[in-house]
């Protein structure tokens, strides 16, 4: 992470926070000082370096701004006198979105599960089984072998019992107790007695008319900070409740030749910089599934064998006013390898 400033007529800060870094490099490749220097991709991803993606010339650096514009993942901001250029009309926008539909979301929190970089921000208040059933249960100490057989079966946890002495001058304290607030009256603990010490009843369906129908409520929102629009919540949601936008369109294909294969297993080092989960290894190939990659270009740099083949057709980046910019922001679209 890094921050630096030049003071004059206008003030201008650049900041870059690794934590949202996907190492793709566009930010180095666009810098029209060269200011941008895109560490060990590799080493860094697998936790073998400690250091950021990217580190800065601060004395040749002129604030222009064209990485922060050009980074779709938001790692880069240039502030003028406070004020972040992406919040200015005059400078280009990315018109990407990451975005779940309160209204539409039931909470499973599958997208919170999924997502690879932990961007989803999720929580659930459920109803607690109490509330939703009802019966009554009790056990006959006087009948009961302590046998445990009720405890191991209960599906809820809901019976504990202490049966077995520490050793042999310990006192046998039997001792059998039921929680309610756990306990379903499933019934289960009462078939599996074997000398019917349990008595239970289930109430739940005479009382069906009283009991209120289940409230789920919660919370499920993605960080577009973090948020790479890799699309896997997208996939995954039941209710079709997110809405995702991808930065680029386009193809990556894997070229190979008599010279230069995929080494799959001993290599992966696409695998090991693909912030996506993207790319696996199948019959020892690099296999990338385009529903999850944001076509960042990371796996292009990590190649050592260089047969990964980048194009992308198209680009969310609007409001492109400068002739100049425009020429170079458009080299996003000319095909790497």
């Amino acid at each position: 992470m890094f921050n630096i400033e030049r003071s004059g007529e206008e003030h201008r800060s650049l900041s870059y926070r690794d934590k949202f870094c996907v190492g793709c490099g566009i930010c180095v490749n666009l810098c029209p000082t060269s200011s941008l220097k895109l560490g060990p991709l590799v080493p860094i991803a697998r936790g073998l370096i400690e250091m950021d993606f990217i580190s800065i010339n601060s004395d040749s650096c002129v604030f222009c701004g064209l990485c922060s514009i050009a980074c779709p993942f938001d790692s880069l901001s240039l502030s003028i006198n406070g004020t972040n250029i992406k919040d200015m009309d005059s400078y280009p926008k990315w018109d990407v979105e990451s975005k779940i539909h309160d209204e539409e979301c039931i909470y499973c929190g599958r997208c919170h599960a999924i997502c690879p970089r932990d961007s989803i921000l999720f929580e659930r208040k459920i109803p607690h089984p109490s509330d939703l059933v009802r019966g009554e249960i009790s056990v006959d100490e006087d009948q009961c072998i302590y046998c445990s057989f009720c405890a191991d079966m209960c599906p809820t946890g809901a019976i504990t019992l202490n049966n077995i002495p520490s050793d042999s001058n310990d006192v046998l304290n039997n001792h059998i107790e039921v929680d309610v607030s756990k306990c379903i009256f499933c019934g289960v603990c009462k078939r599996v007695c074997p000398n019917d010490a349990i008595r239970q009843i289930c109430s739940t369906c005479m009382y069906s008319d009283d009991i209120k129908i289940p409230d789920i409520v919660g919370k499920a929102f993605i960080s577009e900070e973090s948020c790479v629009n890799c699309s896997w919540c997208l996939d995954i949601c039941p209710v079709d409740a997110i809405i995702i936008t991808k930065p680029f369109t386009g193809s990556l294909e894997l070229i190979e030749n008599e010279d230069k294969i995929c080494k799959g297993d001993s290599c992966h080092a696409c695998l090991d910089v693909c912030q996506c989960k993207a790319i696996v290894i199948e019959d020892n190939k690099s296999v990338t599934n385009l529903k999850f990659c944001n076509l960042c270009g990371a796996c292009i740099g990590a190649c050592p064998q260089n047969i990964r083949v980048l194009s992308r057709t198209s680009m969310k980046l609007n409001n492109i006013n400068s002739n100049s910019w425009e020429d170079i922001l458009n080299s996003l679209l000319s095909k790497m390898d």
